[in-house]
């Protein structure tokens, strides 16, 4: 697609609302910011069926591929609100990643080695394309409203809601709601205006990012340089995006001009140096530098923060975007049960716990992975070309190497939403952890995907053993493996090891929240309501 091609397809208009007219209107959820985050957020509340409005002080979908890479367990995410499938299939899919030193080739990955899951390890799509796709869906549901060109210049909180003064091309106008989502960005307004700032560390490093259009001249893989021939002392990676488009990024060192750094004739000759040729057309260059911070809690009053709003991590692992979407899906069924009276609205404070936690896992991946990469004083470095000559022939020294920890998602190890294990377990499915998927068949043998099954609905998943199980517990739907869906190749008995008579509660987002290896009726409601927020 070309520039202004798709500057057309992204633009769009504003449009006076009824809510402009006469007293302040009052709505169950407002979330501020268009990115993905605040779209992923809006479209799995209405989904819920909760009406939301979505404000964005811009009229288009931004410029330049900014986030790229889509893990896993975010597709998995993009997939229940209607977008994943075009995402895998715009996108360009890959597992294998390589890292080099010098002229030297180290080793190769495998981010997925076994079959068995609907999406790909992770996918590479420029970020405009994404935010594209939500957009698109957000128009086919209903209670669902995107107001562009809807600045919010001022907020108060309320008792039981916050009054939002909006600036539009007509003028301002002052908006309730109950819930406000601060999906903003890293510079946040929202957060400026309730006088908030981060705790945690700024990077002086600077790297440049540029997105190059070429033929295609490198495999579909995940390239990474510690000190290449072409950028002697520094780092240099090497991704592929659609539409003939390959995202270079590469080390500055903290003293260099960004000004300067991103000028044609400066950027040319480097990334000519690094492809060996000069057959390519820059489609978009910037300079950056980064922060591994976060807000000290998510959660202000009626006010909840989401995202690079909340927290900010090194692009390197690619868990800024990815982070964000999880914190939207993690927030979204809360919000919804607390906005229908289901639960208490003490269940949004499991969101701040929760999200902190994966904020605090995340930047701590992101700083390690940057010291590592960069280092910033003489024993970081010994230690770093340390490991880099062991990993040359000893497997065990791969894991020590960091060129950014990609992104997997947190299992919550700490949430009063939990109910322990009373006994041990095998397989990929960990407590507090997103579920595994696997393929199923459907009783009348239609393929099936399990988490497309779950979709977002509290589940409970149970193992038959031939006794009467009674109704699910309330709130919960549950699905018999072997009846309603059948275990096919095994995936499912394998990763959850799973036993006859086993039973496993699933949250709205797909987070084992309790199992339990015989059928225990008080304890597993007992698990459902604890699961729900109902009890704390």
């Amino acid at each position: 697609m070309s520039e202004n091609a798709r500057k057309s397809l992204y633009q769009f208009a504003y449009r006076r609302s009824p809510d402009q007219e006469g007293a302040p209107a009052r709505r169950p959820v407002v979330v501020i910011g268009a990115g993905p985050v605040g779209l992923a957020c809006a479209v799995d509340l209405a989904q819920r069926g909760v009406p939301v409005v979505l404000l964005d002080d811009a009229d288009r979908i931004g410029e330049g591929s900014r986030g790229l890479c889509w893990a896993k367990r975010t597709l998995e995410i993009l997939d229940r609100l209607g977008v994943g499938r075009a995402c895998v299939e715009t996108g360009v899919g890959w597992k294998v990643g390589r890292v080099f030193q010098g002229e030297d080739a180290l080793y190769a990955f495998d981010l997925l080695p076994e079959t068995g899951h609907a999406m790909p390890a992770f996918v590479n799509l420029q970020q405009y394309y994404l935010e594209h796709f939500l957009v698109e869906r957000a128009r086919e549901l209903d209670g669902l409203e995107i107001r562009w060109r809807n600045e919010v210049t001022s907020l108060a909180l309320l008792p039981g809601g916050v009054a939002l003064t909006i600036e539009t091309p007509d003028g301002p106008y002052t908006l309730h709601a109950d819930w406000v989502v601060a999906a903003d960005g890293a510079r946040s307004p929202t957060r400026a205006m309730l006088g908030l700032d981060f705790v945690g560390e700024a990077f002086e490093e600077r790297f440049l990012i540029a997105d190059v259009r070429m033929s295609e001249a490198f495999p579909t893989e995940r390239w990474f340089w510690f000190d290449p021939p072409f950028h002697a002392g520094r780092s240099a990676l090497l991704h592929k995006q659609p539409d003939g488009i390959w995202r270079i990024d590469l080390g500055l060192g903290a003293e260099a001009d960004a000004v300067h750094e991103q000028k044609p004739e400066v950027v040319g000759p480097r990334i000519a140096r690094m492809l060996g040729h000069e057959d390519f057309a820059l489609e978009w260059v910037s300079v950056y530098t980064f922060q591994c911070r976060r807000l000290e809690r998510f959660v202000h009053g009626r006010v909840v923060f989401a995202g690079d709003a909340a927290h900010q991590v090194s692009p390197f692992g690619a868990r800024g975007a990815n982070s964000g979407i999880q914190d939207a899906e993690n927030l979204a069924w809360k919000l919804a049960r607390v906005v229908r009276g289901d639960a208490p609205a003490t269940l949004i404070d499991t969101y701040d716990v929760e999200r902190v936690a994966a904020a605090d896992e995340n930047i701590g991946h992101s700083t390690r992975a940057t010291d590592f990469i960069a280092p910033r004083s003489a024993q970081e470095m010994r230690f770093r070309d340390a490991a880099l000559t062991l990993a040359r022939g000893c497997d065990f020294a791969k894991r020590m190497v960091n060129s950014g920890r990609l992104s997997t998602p947190t299992t919550y190890r700490r949430t009063p939403l939990s109910t322990p294990d009373a006994e041990p377990w095998a397989g990929a499915a960990r407590l507090g952890a997103p579920l595994p998927d696997a393929p199923m068949e459907r009783a009348d043998g239609t393929p099936a995907w399990l988490l497309a099954e779950i979709g977002g609905d509290a589940v409970e998943i149970v193992m038959p053993d031939g006794a009467d199980h009674g109704p699910p517990p309330e709130g919960l739907r549950r699905i018999v493996i072997g009846k309603d869906l059948i275990d096919i190749e095994g995936c499912f008995r394998e990763r959850f090891d799973a036993v006859p008579g086993a039973t496993w509660l699933v949250r709205p987002d797909q987070h084992l929240a309790a199992r339990f290896r015989h059928e225990d009726p008080q304890r597993i409601a007992a698990a459902a309501r604890r699961m729900l927020g109902d009890v704390a």
